[in-house]
């Protein structure tokens, strides 16, 4: 790979930033706050949910196709702010066995000054990145995958095992990527690319349907980007690890047919929410996104012609 990849991650972060902030009216990014670990059970699994931090962005940015008065309304009705949208980051770690999986990886240090907080967040939560044995990647946007190497392009996790959908690591590495990404999110392609050399051959490719690990399936999900995976965390009270497949805990539960900017195919994306929230309804299962209110876990209940996330 040529320097210039080798050291994508600060030019990205250079070149990523003046162009989003831009593309956000010159938003300041929220200031980072103290977070809380949540640790649920499957009967057969312990998952926690840790924060890498936290992002703003501008309503028109977020949903720039939604009616923005009824976007207005339904954050007021919710109690949110509606001059933005601050998502939180949420990785979650499913313990099982001798086993310790860990869902993504958050931003690392160079995409925004509020999110890479998850090596903090860790030792909050008294787990040492030495004991994960597992990495799985829900897509490769870099507020999942960037954290994968450190300042020196090191791994983070360095002993441990790593999956992601082949769809996904076939689009991020095709040649044509670059030309199918807006021109402000390009440096995403070299973000991916730049951690995927770092995994020199050492990823076990999966697709929907697999059992990845003992008791958690591959779900497909893809929209958002083409090769974006759920996860099933089997028990007697499975949970659906989410990602982004759903990524506003009001409006993409109220209007999950509304277009969102995040998606890189959005009728696909507002298909395949649709899809997940009628099944999580139905099925009763517990939820985790990455992009929820933190700690992240609810249940999903029809309302209307939509649905309502409830937290755990």
């Amino acid at each position: 790979m040529s320097t210039m990849l080798r050291n994508g991650g600060l030019l990205s972060r250079r070149t990523f930033l003046a162009g989003t902030a831009a593309a956000l009216g010159g938003a300041a990014f929220a200031p980072v706050r103290t977070a809380r670990a949540q640790t649920l059970s499957t009967g057969s699994a312990e998952l926690t949910v840790v924060s890498d931090g936290m992002m703003t962005l501008p309503l028109n940015f977020t949903f720039p196709d939604a009616p923005q008065d009824e976007l207005v309304r339904l954050l007021e009705e919710a109690g949110q702010p509606t001059d933005a949208m601050r998502p939180d980051c949420n990785v979650t770690l499913v313990r099982s066995g001798d086993r310790l999986v860990i869902f993504d990886v958050g931003a690392g240090p160079n995409f925004m000054s509020s999110t890479g907080k998850l090596m903090k967040s860790l030792e909050a939560a008294g787990v040492d990145p030495g004991e994960v044995t597992d990495v799985v990647i829900t897509h490769a946007h870099p507020d999942h995958l960037w954290g994968l190497t450190d300042d020196f392009d090191e791994l983070v996790f360095a002993d441990a095992d790593y999956h992601i959908g082949r769809t996904e690591w076939d689009f991020w590495s095709s040649s044509d990527a670059m030309s199918q990404m807006p021109e402000d999110r390009q440096t995403f392609v070299v973000g991916a690319r730049n951690r995927f050399a770092a995994l020199d051959g050492r990823v076990n490719f999966i697709k929907g349907g697999d059992e990845v690990l003992p008791g958690i399936e591959a779900v497909d999900t893809p929209g958002h980007t083409p090769g974006h995976l759920s996860f099933m965390v089997h028990g007697a009270e499975p949970v659906l690890i989410v990602g982004d497949a759903i990524s506003n805990a009001t409006v993409s539960f109220a209007r999950p047919g509304w277009p969102t900017a995040s998606d890189q195919d959005p009728q696909q994306g507002a298909g395949t929410r649709l899809a997940l929230l009628d099944r999580l309804a139905t099925d009763k299962a517990r939820a985790i996104g990455f992009h929820f209110p933190h700690p992240g876990a609810g249940m999903v209940e029809r309302r209307g012609n939509g649905f309502v996330y409830v937290p755990a």
